[in-house]
């Protein structure tokens, strides 16, 4: 890719972990990132329910939010469902969709990542689209068709760099420990870098953001985030305390 690396960002994914204490450690990871000033975008991921709550935390900070999941609709008879529209209205500045774990427990297809992703754009909030392949696929050498696929049938018209940011988790590497190496993590961020260049064009291709997600820590950050078309993180468990976060954004 020429030209000027996107800056990077680095967003941690709470998933089903979280209550209104937790706002201590938001508050910690506040102050340590104001203390260190990293040169990413901070993100956090809250579960809904407080959302809200740490987005009076997170006010005056540079730390922004973003929801797990939304709903395609805007409104109507969704019982437990939020619309993406709620989500931002609870603070958010952005929204996962076709996490892995999505698509494994709820069945969620491209197609339906796609109608959510524009339901993030409809509310004016930024999507990050999650691509990656199981450890099946992986083994049969499907990866980068999988990956592909998945990416072409995600992304909605109207995407480019502002809205949109990619998020490769392999499957396989999610809460497990295991990591691919950083060979295997550039071959398909490299992958992926072509493909939305195909998609979108040189110049929108290029710009937006590929991060990297699956086990991330503070041990394997510094050598992950310097592979070629990394431009940050999706991050789980390793997301939870501050303290490991931290260790995380000071790779950068």
């Amino acid at each position: 890719m020429a030209g000027k690396k996107p800056r990077p960002l680095v967003a941690g994914n709470w998933k089903m972990n979280g209550l209104k204490a937790s706002k201590k450690e938001a508050a910690a990871l506040l102050k340590g990132v104001a203390a260190a000033n990293p040169k990413c975008d901070v993100m956090l991921c809250p579960p809904a329910t407080i959302l809200s709550l740490f987005a009076e935390v997170c006010r005056s900070s540079k730390v922004k939010l973003a929801g797990q999941d939304c709903h395609a609709n805007t409104s109507g008879a969704h019982t437990g469902d939020l619309s993406a529209e709620m989500i931002k209205n609870a603070g958010a500045k952005a929204c996962i969709v076709g996490h892995s774990e999505r698509r494994a427990d709820h069945g969620e297809s491209s197609t339906d990542v796609k109608r959510k992703a524009e339901a993030v754009y409809r509310a004016g909030m930024m999507a990050i689209i999650c691509v990656g392949e199981t450890a099946e696929e992986r083994k049969d050498g499907k990866t980068l068709k999988v990956v592909g696929q998945q990416l072409k049938s995600s992304l909605p018209q109207g995407a480019d760099h502002k809205n949109t940011v990619i998020a490769y988790e392999p499957v396989w590497a999610i809460g497990t420990g295991l990591t691919p190496t950083p060979v295997d993590v550039k071959k398909v961020h490299g992958y992926l870098r072509k493909r939305l260049i195909a998609l979108l064009g040189e110049e929108l291709g290029g710009k937006t953001r590929i991060l990297y997600g699956g086990s991330v820590k503070a041990s394997n950050a510094k050598e992950l985030m310097s592979v070629d078309n990394v431009n940050g993180a999706l991050v789980g468990g390793a997301s939870l305390k501050a303290k490991d976060f931290l260790g995380i954004l000071a790779a950068y």
